[in-house]
């Protein structure tokens, strides 16, 4: 067979063995409903409109000049009129009265006390009367200062450029890009490395490499377990964005979703094609499930250094130095780039590049770990050094 029919076979394979595993299809929907649950509380959190506080008054010019108050202090209300009152007001114990007298006093009754949320309100309602009737007793409008206060604006010198920080609908989808990659490749890589012990441990590589090469086995088993990666997380980012849009959760947010969306999948592929070869490599010097961990940590401490500094810096300050320069490293590309492209500060060029260069890094590990995992797959028993690896002819 030719390497590209052989490199096709071993992807088939892991794909139908692995999509009907359980531990796959119940992670899974779970995921899946946990991102349509999250998103529909979040929508019904912050859809919630305030509720406006009832306020019982004794007559229209009451009434305006608390609603004119209640702007001022950004305050919800809500009035009622009572009218003219014959006798002491029944109040039950959330009621709140409030009146004018003759000169302007504001007049406030309630059962026991004033709510907290209201005193403001009810404040600066009293000093607008007082200062009404002050303006009226110099022979002033009242009305025609109030509309001057109003109006009145401070005159501004901009001496610089204001430095503007980045959109919070695009720090965050940038942190949801970043988290999203990282434990997809964190998993499907982690799928490769113990995919390559159990069929170390069972022997079964030493029959499929009698007939296809270990270049060769490795590129199919990485190929199929990041299709069916790529499948998850395409699943993942329609759905999450399908339901984010469906909940109300895009809405004033100046975000391109989709080219977001098509840009994380591109990104998870270059990672995942880096780091799962890194795994497979590092699961071929193990034999056993409870030694994957000692050989995977390493990589799995290289994978956590853009992802601290991407969630972590990255969204509140993307032209940080240390940001960009960590873009530019190919191993740590795939996870802080997008972050950069969805905040809109990465160039088209840089992305561009970056892409080229991650991608002649896959090719470069296709070989690497290729002779790695050749030279040590076959050895079973205690961990195999790597460095007896790399001089073994």
């Amino acid at each position: 067979m030719s390497p590209a029919r052989t490199v096709r076979l071993v992807a088939a394979r892991e794909i139908s063995t692995r999509a009907r595993s359980k531990a796959f299809v119940w992670t899974t929907a779970v995921v899946l409903v946990l991102i349509v649950a999250g998103s529909a509380l979040v929508g019904f959190l912050g859809g919630k409109e305030p509720e406006p506080l009832h306020v019982l008054v004794t007559d229209d010019v009451t009434a305006t000049a608390l609603e004119r108050a209640a702007t001022s202090t950004g305050t919800l209300v809500e009035t009622e009129v009572l009218g003219p009152l014959a006798g002491a007001p029944n109040l039950s114990d959330d009621d709140v009265l409030v009146g004018l007298a003759p000169d302007g006093t504001v007049h406030v009754t309630v059962s026991t006390e004033v709510p907290s949320d209201l005193g403001p309100t009810l404040t600066v309602m009293a000093q607008q009367q007082a200062l009404g009737a002050a303006i009226t007793s110099l022979g002033g409008d009242p009305a025609a200062v109030d509309a001057a206060v109003l109006s009145a604006q401070p005159a501004v010198t901009t001496l610089e450029e204001p430095t503007k920080g980045p959109d919070l609908g695009a720090s965050i989808l940038g942190q949801v890009v970043g988290i999203l990659i990282f434990v997809a490749i964190m998993t499907t890589g982690q799928m490769v490395a113990q995919g390559v012990v159990e069929e170390k441990s069972s022997r079964v590589v030493e029959i499929l490499l009698a007939t296809i090469r270990p270049a060769e086995l490795i590129a199919g088993k990485v190929l199929g377990i990041g299709a069916l990666g790529l499948a998850q997380v395409a699943t993942y980012v329609a759905v999450g964005a399908g339901s984010a849009n469906a909940f109300g959760l895009l809405d004033g947010v100046d975000v391109d979703l989709w080219s977001a969306a098509g840009s994380t999948l591109v990104w998870f592929l270059l990672g995942y094609a880096i780091y799962a070869l890194l795994f497979a490599a590092a699961g071929a010097l193990v034999s056993r499930q409870e030694d994957v961990a000692s050989v995977t940590t390493p990589i799995l401490m290289m994978l956590m250094i853009p992802y601290a500094v991407g969630i972590s810096v990255a969204p509140w300050d993307p032209t940080n130095t240390l940001v960009t320069v960590l873009s530019y490293v190919p191993f740590f590309t795939p996870l802080i780039m997008p972050m950069r492209s969805a905040l809109g500060v990465a160039a088209p060029w840089e992305i561009v590049l970056m892409i080229v260069v991650c991608a002649a890094l896959v090719a470069l590990l296709v070989w690497v770990a290729g002779r790695i995992y050749g030279r040590a797959v076959l050895l079973t028993g205690a961990r195999v050094p790597l460095r007896e690896v790399l001089r073994a002819r």
